[in-house]
Formats: structure tokens, C-alpha cells, sequence
């Protein structure tokens, strides 16, 4: 839907002659687009060998080689996530870690007891020959951070982000495209709070699960349902800590669950070993539930790695550890939604936004015309009074549009961009170059709109504003 700010004229008569290609919804002929990804693969690998989006290969198991498109999305769902966590709401602080860490890290952690057999060892070369492991997770590294300074009560919550890449060891058999990798990302986040503020900290996490899977990432149509909830409790073995702490961590959460009035369900035995959680559960195109978001209380490693901070009474107490992620994996929440949008990405997401076509690809008029307005929308440097290339601004759009001029018939091009899934198609000829207005329409409409570059640009902006 076009914005009302945004001046526009429906064409309804006398159309040009390539208004049938625009105005239809048809697609090339089975002579003219490859055939699509064979039956046995998933609709995440036939999209994305379609959008070329990403590729696997036996040389790294486990490991994502994201193409130039699939970049794209990774980096939007990234930016996205930076954006929201950073509002002085939400209040996180993006830090960067190292990947490996010695071994005494992930025995004082108790990462080597209860997981080593999924962890990456790294021997060093030199005379000492210790063992360092590559970080399953962030936690321990987001402790030694804490400990290099002294805190006070008023300074807590203290709240860190962190999107480094991880590394687990998963089983050959087990690796699957997006979903199980041995090399992936996290929106990892890290809370040190008080005792009293453990409440607010886990209502505030779960405003910003609803944020992104009530508002944004709406993985079906009804309201009520759009993602679940599941309290998952100490394991039978494999667990660190008191068992009274561990009770008294999940009669925290139980209370928080009952506060918020939705929905959830008790998964016994399925915590992390060193404490209870909250996993956020959506369904995919089959119905089929797959945890994204996560929420840990966890008493154990404050007191394994000695955290402090001084109270109001001046003296010292072990503040509390929330472990948090919206999106989990990156990679496996990028599998969830090509599974869910099959390749047609809403505009803010879509590597394919625009694509737009000359009639005549020899009209050298009608190429510049092109030219120019892909450089309009895709903000492209300026260049000065003499020539030389102008700073891009950090906060301008940069929207992904491409120019169609290959000598193929302009059905031909027109067809294939609605293939693609391009999100506009705009089309420039004669009286687009005479007029400066511009032939457009949305992959899944007939309706055309002539506009100007600038509306355009203005009409993008707002759409990807609004995460459309």
C-alpha cells in the first residue's frame, strides 16, 4: 500500500505496450527458468538455490557459506536486532569476545564436565602445549568481563550483547543445511542483576520476544498464538548447583509465567545444566514447534566465577545471570522464516527489492535513466565538483535494486523478476525518460503507479520503517 504522502496516478487507460507484462502474473515457460531443486531437498534448499543464498560444502561440515544474498538477510536480521536491544528500554551494550579460551575457563565454568564432548579443542604451539577450547557459548567470557571491574548496586542491571560467532561439535550424522550447523551465530545476551530485579529483567526479556514474534515475525495469522511458551526444569543428571537453588529458580520463573497471562507449558528435564529456562516456541508451515528465543536464570556460574557487587549496605552479594536470545541460532531462525515466506521476503528483508527494466535495451536514454534511478534507490556515493567519490551517510537506505538489461524480450525480463520474487518492478521507456515518472507495481499486484524517483525512495523508506 502505497503512503498517503506519496503522490501517485493509477493508470487505467490507453496503457503502454508493456502494461500486459506488468499488469500479468504469469511466469517463463518451463523452456526459459531451470527447473526447480529436486524433491528431496528442503524448501530452504530450493529457495535458496533459487536466490542463491547460501551453500554448504563437505570441506568445512557443519559450516554456512552465505552468498551475497543471503548475506543480506543475515545482516538485516542482525541490524534489526541491534536496533531493538539497544533502546534505553531494553538497555544492552554490544560487546565483542574472543573465540577460544583455555581450558581452565570451561572447567571453572563447568563447561568441561558437562560439555566438553561437543566443544572444539585447540592445542597451542607453544612450550606449554595447553588445551584451549572454541567458546560453545558466551557466558563464561561475559563473566570475566564483569569481574575486571568493581560494581555497585545502582549500577545493575548490567546488561551485555554479544554476536560473535560460536562453534559446537555436532555430530556428522546430525548436520542438516541451517538448522544444525557446527559454526552459527547468536543475538547472545547476558544480564547481571539483584535479587529484586530478576522479575522486571525476565518481563522485560519477554517484552522483547513479543516485540519480534507478535509484531514483526508473525509465523501465522492468529494473534493469540503466534509463538509459545515452555518452562523447561533442572535435568535428571548432568546438573550443577544446589537442588534448593535450583527449586527456588524455578518457582521464580513459574511467577513470572503467571504475572505475563500467557500461555505455557511445563517441559521437564529439558533445562540447562546450570539452571531452568523459558524457551519461545513457533510453529512452522506444517504446524511443527521449533524453539527460537531462550531465557536461563542461573545461579551457579555467579558463584562459580566469584561475581560481586556492593550493596547498599556496603556489603558484598552475588548478583544473578540471565541468559538471553531472541532470535537463537541466526542461522536456524533464517531456515524458519525461508521456510515460512518460501522465497517471497517481505520488502525490509527481501535481497531482491527492486528490479527495474528498460524497454529498449540499446536505448542508450533509457539505460542511463536506469542507471541513475538504481543509484537514487540504492543510495550510491555522490560524487563532488571535481569528480571524486563522496562518503556514503551511515544512516541513509540502501535498498537492493538491480537493472535487467539483457538482450532477452522484455516479457521475457518483466517474467522473470516476478519469478525472483522481486518485491517492485519498475519499467522505463521513451515517456518515462521524457516525464521522469516511472512505471511500477508490486510483485503481487496489477495495479500500476507512475512515480517519481524520489517517491519512490520516500515510498521504500517508509515501507522498510515499518518492517513491511
Amino acid at each position: 500500500m502505497f503512503p498517503v504522502s506519496v503522490a501517485r496516478r493509477s493508470v487505467s487507460v490507453q496503457l503502454p505496450a508493456y502494461a500486459r507484462y506488468l499488469s500479468s502474473k504469469g511466469t517463463p515457460s518451463n523452456s526459459d527458468t531451470p527447473e526447480p531443486a529436486g524433491g528431496n531437498q528442503t524448501i530452504s534448499q530450493e529457495v535458496s538455490n533459487k536466490q542463491k543464498l547460501y551453500i554448504t560444502d563437505p570441506i568445512s561440515p557443519g559450516s554456512i557459506f552465505f552468498l551475497p544474498n543471503g548475506t543480506k538477510i543475515f545482516n538485516k536480521l542482525i541490524q534489526f536486532m541491534k536496533q531493538q536491544q539497544s533502546q534505553v528500554k531494553f538497555g544492552y551494550q554490544e560487546v565483542i569476545t574472543p573465540l577460544i579460551f583455555k581450558k581452565s575457563l570451561w572447567e571453572q565454568s563447568g563447561h568441561w564436565e558437562n560439555y566438553k564432548d561437543d566443544m572444539f579443542k585447540v592445542e597451542s604451539t607453544d612450550a606449554s602445549k595447553e588445551t584451549y577450547g572454541l567458546k560453545p557459548m558466551n557466558c563464561p567470557g561475559h563473566c570475566v568481563m564483569y569481574n575486571r571491574f568493581d560494581h555497585s548496586y545502582n549500577e545493575l542491571p548490567l546488561r551485555y550483547s554479544d554476536f560473535s560467532p560460536l562453534h559446537r561439535n555436532e555430530a556428522s550424522g546430525a548436520l542438516s543445511g541451517l538448522t544444525r550447523v557446527r559454526k552459527f551465530h547468536q543475538d547472545d545476551g547476558h544480564i547481571f542483576c539483584t535479587k529484586e530485579q530478576v522479575e522486571s529483567e525476565i518481563m522485560s526479556c519477554l517484552q522483547l520476544v513479543d516485540l519480534c514474534y507478535g509484531k514483526v515475525f508473525k509465523f501465522n495469522d492468529d494473534p493469540e498464538s503466534t509463538y509459545s511458551i515452555n518452562l523447561s526444569t533442572r535435568p535428571k543428571d548432568h546438573y550443577i548447583g544446589e537442588l534448593e537453588v535450583w527449586d527456588h529458580a524455578e518457582s521464580v520463573l513459574k511467577d513470572v509465567l503467571q504475572k505475563t497471562g500467557k500461555k505455557w507449558q511445563l517441559n521437564e528435564g529439558d533445562g540447562a545444566f546450570y539452571g531452568p529456562k523459558l524457551d519461545i516456541m513457533v510453529p512452522d508451515h506444517t504446524g511443527k514447534s521449533h524453539q527460537v528465543a531462550t531465557i536461563q536464570l542461573d545461579f551457579q556460574l555467579p558463584k562459580r566465577f566469584e561475581l560481586k557487587y556492593k550493596d547498599k549496605d556496603n556489603t558484598y552479594q552475588t548478583p544473578i545471570m540471565i541468559h538471553r536470545a531472541v532470535f537463537g541460532s541466526v542461522e536456524r531462525f533464517m531456515s524458519l522464516l525461508i521456510d515460512h515466506y518460501k522465497g517471497k521476503w517481505p520488502f525490509w528483508l527481501n535481497p531482491y527489492q527492486a528490479m527495474i527494466i528498460p524497454i529498449n535495451t540499446k536505448d542508450t536514454k533509457q539505460i542511463s535513466a536506469c542507471q541513475k534511478l538504481r543509484e537514487q534507490l540504492s543510495g550510491e556515493a555522490g560524487v563532488d565538483a571535481e569528480g571524486a567519490i563522496e562518503p556514503v551517510p551511515l544512516n541513509s537506505f540502501h535498498f537492493n535494486v538491480a537493472v535487467d538489461d539483457r538482450a532477452e524480450p522484455l516479457g521475457y525480463r518483466i517474467k522473470d523478476a516476478i519469478v525472483k520474487h522481486f518485491s517492485y518492478l519498475i519499467i522505463i521507456g521513451d515517456e518515462e525518460v521524457k516525464t521522469g515518472k516511472y512505471a511500477i507495481r508490486t510483485r503481487d499486484s496489477r495495479k500500476l503507479d507512475h512515480l517519481t524517483g524520489e517517491e519512490i525512495y520516500n515510498m521504500f523508506s517508509s515501507i522498510e520503517r515499518s518492517y513491511k
